[in-house]
């Protein structure tokens, strides 16, 4: 794979991390596309610091890096793009607000800690709304989506497209994890799990009979190693890239949320683009959003027999068990339909039967 690698490690800690990262192993992912198009005219150059939370070998990393050279390339090297991974600037809330300040001109957020800023992103919270990848990605590609993204006008942040976090599953060191018993304890006490700071999160968890903890991302792993939580809920590839393995005995593949990324600048930023460059910045935003989707995909399985071969036991929760975990998450839909808006689910659900049905 061709890129220029231009992100820049400050952190000690990040950089241990990448290293342990760099030497394992890594999926044979696909390239990116041809980078396609004329050289843009020449609207001065423009330097711009991006902060992701994941780690250089994640999809999120690899897709911005596509981002980055898109633009290098058809600027003839007028926009350069600098990537920090590994929340070494903050975490997704800290970032936004930088935005807001214009003292960072881009982020890669997960939706769920925007729903600050656009009430609606909120619907890709609710447990179970999106079956498969495929649904998911026809809603994010849908007006209903692009509604979503205008909604940060004037908000301080452009956002420009949706990608993928991926689906949400529970990894944790106390038990495994194959039914909503499990997590509430019974006759042991109820897991205490980290969610990012979201209230439909939190109310997942707590009617599942958790105790749900809102921390920062940058936090967890220490709070695992020192069991500060019991355990957390990502996508496979992030707990691998993460070397969350090393302190999670188990896992459990619930798929209950999910996630999407937002590719997110500075409104500050954009509004310092010629418009020709701002028009260049949307087209390769989408670009790289649908590779990263591509990465995402082939990431997924291979991260999960990753996990399992590094001692992870992961249990596959078959037709029933995942029946019954959205049997006793009912009263959060109880809970946050009126909230959310019902016709805006009911337009989400309708695309997903659409897709389906195909």
């Amino acid at each position: 794979m061709t890129a220029i690698w231009r992100s820049t490690l400050t952190l000690a800690g990040a950089a241990t991390l990448t290293l342990g990262i760099a030497q394992a192993q890594t999926p044979d992912l696909s390239d990116p596309p041809a980078i396609e198009g004329d050289v843009v005219a020449d609207h001065g150059s423009h330097t711009i610091r991006m902060g992701i939370g994941l780690a250089e070998t994640s999809p999120q990393y690899l897709s911005s890096q596509y981002f980055a050279d898109i633009l290098d390339q058809r600027t003839d090297g007028r926009i350069i793009v600098n990537i920090f991974p590994n929340s070494q600037l903050g975490d997704d809330v800290q970032m936004m607000e930088m935005l807001q300040t214009g003292t960072l001109d881009m982020t890669y957020p997960s939706t769920s800690p925007a729903t600050t800023y656009v009430e609606e992103l909120a619907v890709f919270d609710l447990p179970f709304l999106l079956p498969t990848r495929e649904a998911a990605v026809a809603v994010m590609q849908s007006d209903v989506a692009q509604s979503m993204l205008d909604g940060f006008d004037d908000t301080g942040i452009k956002a420009l497209a949706f990608s993928e976090n991926g689906y949400r599953q529970l990894s944790n060191s106390a038990r495994p994890v194959e039914s909503p018993e499990d997590v509430a304890g019974l006759d042991v006490r109820g897991l205490t799990v980290r969610t990012m700071e979201n209230p439909v999160h939190l109310s997942i968890w707590e009617t599942l009979g958790a105790n749900p903890t809102p921390m920062a991302f940058g936090e967890l792993f220490s709070a695992m190693e020192q069991g500060v939580v019991d355990g957390q809920e990502n996508p496979w590839s992030t707990i691998l890239t993460s070397n969350f393995h090393e302190v999670q005995d188990y896992g459990s593949e619930t798929r209950h949320v999910y996630t999407p990324f937002i590719l997110m600048m500075s409104e500050r930023t954009w509004d310092g683009l010629a418009p020709e460059y701002q028009e260049l910045v949307q087209e390769a935003a989408r670009q790289s959003a649908e590779y990263e989707i591509q990465l995402a995909t082939e990431y997924d399985d291979w991260s999960r027999e990753q996990l399992e071969e590094r001692g992870m036991q992961i249990t596959r929760l078959d037709d029933e068990q995942i029946a019954a975990f959205q049997e006793a998450v009912q009263p959060v839909y109880d809970e946050w339909a009126p909230r959310i808006g019902e016709d805006l689910i009911a337009e989400i659900q309708a695309i997903v039967e659409e897709t389906t049905n195909d």
